[in-house]
Formats: C-alpha cells, structure tokens, sequence
C-alpha cells in the first residue's frame, strides 16, 4: 500500500464525518415540529436512510468505474462538460469555504458557554473560529495519514457521544426542555395532511443525511473495493445513529414536548450529568466542530487539484508536495478563504441559502453519472455481483427522489433557487471566458 493510500476504516470515517455535522443535535427537534406525529417524524428517517442508502450503493459503483482525484470534479467534467465540472465545484468550494466559518463560529459560542457561561466580543469569537482552522492546516501540511488518523481520532470520539446521548433513553429520565424557537412553525396533523407533513419533513431529513457524495473526492487514494466498501458501511452507521438518537429525543424529552425546542442535544446530557451536562455539551459541540474542520480541510483541496490538473483552475492548484502528497496550494488557499469568510459573522450563512437548491440539483446530476458511465461500459470490469443488476434501479430512485426535494425548495424558497440559478449562469460564462480555450491543451 502506497503511503498515500486510505484504509477501509480511514474511508469510512471520512464518510460518517461528511455526513454527521451538528445538526443531528438540533435539526430533530425542527423535523417533529413539521412532522406533526411521531409515526410521520420517524417515517422521515427511515425513508431518508433508505434513500442515502441508495445513494451510498450509486456513488460507490461511480467510484468504481471512475476512481480519481476530486472525483466529484471528474464525473462531471467527463460525463456532461468541463463546464458543468467547473460551475457545480466552484460554488460548492465557495459553499464550503463558507461552512465551515460559520460551524467554526457556532463552535466559538459553545466555547464561550463552556468558560464563561454567556457569549463574548466578536473579537474572542472569530480568534477562537481561526483556531481550529489554522490548527488543521497544519496537520494537513503532513500528509494524508496524519490527517485522516486525526480524523479517526476525533469521529471515534464523536461517535462515542452520540452513543453515549443515546444511552440516555435507558436511564429511565425525562428532561424539560429549557426553552423554544419562537419562529420556527408548528404544523398540526388533521387526518388529511400526512403527504405534506411527510414532504416538508424530508426536506430537512435529506439534507442531514447528506455528504457523503463527496467521498469520491478520495478515489485516487484508495482501492476500489474500499471505496465502495467504506461508502456503504459509513452510511449504514449513520442510519443506525441517526434512528437510535431520534428515538432517544422522542423517549427523553417527548414527541410534543421536543416540538422546536433549542439545545435537545443538550438535555440527553443532562440525564447523565445533571446541571453540569450543558458544559459537557459544549465541550463534545466543539469536537463535533474539529472533526467537521479537518474533514472538509481534506477534502476540498481535491477538487481544486482535478480542476487545475483538467486546465479549469489556476495551474498552481496542480501542485503536490513531492514527499507528502499534500496539495498544498489548494489546501492554503482554502483554509485562508475559510479564515476570511470568518470576520464576516455567521451573518453569511444566509446569503448562502442558495446551497440548498444546488445540493439538490448535484446529487441529481451526479448520481445520474453512473447510467452514463454504464451505457460506455466504463469500468465494467470492477463491477461484479448483485449490484451490477439493482444499482441502475436504486440510482433512478434516487434521482428522483432529490428531483422531489428539489421541487418542494422551490416552492419553499424560490428566491434561494433563482440565486442559484443566476449564479450558475454567472460561473458558465465565467468558465467560457477564461476557461474554454486552455481545457485540454
């Protein structure tokens, strides 16, 4: 094995860690509110497990029959355009850029709470989001296995809370909730309405199943076989955590009760430690916030690297280091972005709300690879056994089941998807003006 070669257990804690962000610790509490019943709210779950199962199964057998380098990059710059490669990636780089200033600014907040017990100036809160992202820049400068062995450390410690919240519905404990988003809408069930509770509640479970699209990003530094192998079985832990933890708020807290309710996260600690369990909330938020750091400090530089490599990027982002492999211009060029994003406040992440549209309309589109890549025969070899039969079946479900999601943000923010799609547009004529007439040479 290479030194640059990822293991299957490397693999698959990348995945679980593109995929379990920080909303599993808020988002179920959203869900239930447009859920309306608890049959409906855990329907969503598994409905959208089953879904990101499909679509572990597709982007696995994508990787197979194109393992690459910003894989993500490659499927569509090969199977639609370089342009379509070159609009889809910038603006998931620039999404991305921004995520993970605003998570590294939440996390500044429970930073905040966990030492002094109220929030601080908004000079203490961007100094302590630069840290961690500086902090993983430079585990990243040594190589692909300091940094997913790091990566291992932390999910491993993640996944330990997340059982350990879990465990809570053995305690036998309930909790109140310590308070409410007064905003956020409270749907009620009336007999008639379950299509509608169950569409707005998918919306919002899609999207926290979502991520691990971007594990093929890695193909080039793994086998085949443990790309697959990593994609399927990091996506079936997810399913378990997320059910597990969800029936946990719904036993601890109460389905009602949970409605909108800030913090339930929180309040799973409180079973085990009491008073003090928000201060250990804090703590776990933070490393929660590390992992996501590190992972997406892994991960973006590669596109970046395919892009450059395929003339569609500046040509310094083509750049390795000779002993470690690590992109390093990518890799600055990112985390320095991420750090800049930061001085503009979590305000940014609204602007942003466009990146909703557009996940939608990638999964659609990439997914949608594999039915191209099989019609060439592409990798053919590397494809054996039931899957070769059902895979082309489970993708054009999943297709059109973001197809569907991507219909209800329509209807739901149809300002969000115009900006997405004007910025699109933007980027097309970006890549025809600067990009066009060097792809190739």
């Amino acid at each position: 094995m290479s030194k640059q070669q990822l293991n299957r257990f490397s693999l698959t804690m990348i995945v679980i860690s593109l995929v379990i962000g920080m909303g599993i610790f808020k988002t179920p509490a959203t869900i239930a509110a447009k859920a309306g019943t608890p049959a409906i709210f855990f329907a969503a779950w598994v409905i959208g497990g089953i879904i990101a199962l499909f679509g572990a199964l597709t982007y696995a057998e994508i990787g197979l029959r194109l393992p690459a380098i910003g894989g993500y990059y490659k499927i569509f710059a090969q199977c639609y355009h370089p342009s379509i490669g070159f609009t889809v990636n910038v603006l998931i780089l620039i999404s991305n850029a921004a995520s993970i200033s605003v998570v590294a600014l939440i996390g500044s907040d429970y930073v905040s709470d966990l030492l002094f017990g109220r929030p601080q100036s908004e000079a203490f809160t961007i100094l302590v989001a630069i840290v961690p992202i500086a902090l993983f820049y430079a585990v990243n400068l040594l190589g692909l296995h300091t940094s997913s062995r790091t990566q291992n450390l932390l999910m491993v410690a993640k996944i330990g809370l997340i059982v350990l919240l879990i465990s809570a519905c053995f305690t036998g404990l309930t909790v109140e909730p310590h308070g409410y988003n007064t905003s956020g809408k409270i749907y009620v069930y009336n007999g008639h309405n379950t299509g509608l509770l169950l569409m707005v509640s998918l919306v919002s479970v899609f999207f926290t199943y979502g991520g691990y699209q971007q594990t093929i990003n890695f193909g080039g530094e793994t086998s085949s076989a443990t790309l697959q192998k990593g994609i399927v079985t990091g996506i079936l832990i997810v399913l378990f955590l997320y059910l597990a933890i969800s029936y946990a708020y719904v036993k601890v807290i109460g389905f009602d009760k949970m409605k909108n309710a800030t913090a339930i996260g929180a309040l799973l600690c409180e079973t085990w430690f009491g008073k003090a369990g928000g201060k250990v909330f804090d703590a776990c938020m933070f490393l929660s916030v590390l992992a996501y750091v590190n992972v997406s400090l892994l991960s973006n530089p590669r596109v970046m690297y395919a892009m450059s490599k395929d003339n569609v990027f500046p040509k310094i982002f083509a750049y390795k280091n000779p002993k470690t492999d690590v992109m390093i211009p990518g890799l600055t060029a990112f985390a320095l972005t991420a750090i800049v994003v930061a001085f503009f406040g979590k305000g940014v992440d609204d602007v942003l709300s466009f990146s909703i549209f557009l996940d939608c309309i990638g999964f659609c589109t990439s997914a949608a690879t594999l039915l191209i890549l099989r019609k060439w025969k592409q990798g053919n070899e590397n494809v054996t056994g039931i899957a070769k039969h059902i895979t082309p079946v489970l993708c054009v479900v999943f297709v059109i089941a973001y197809l569907f999601i991507a219909t209800a943000v329509v209807i739901d923010k149809p300002a969000a998807a115009i900006t997405g799609i004007l910025l699109m547009f933007l980027f097309l004529g970006m890549y025809f003006v600067f990009y066009h007439k060097k792809q190739g040479k």
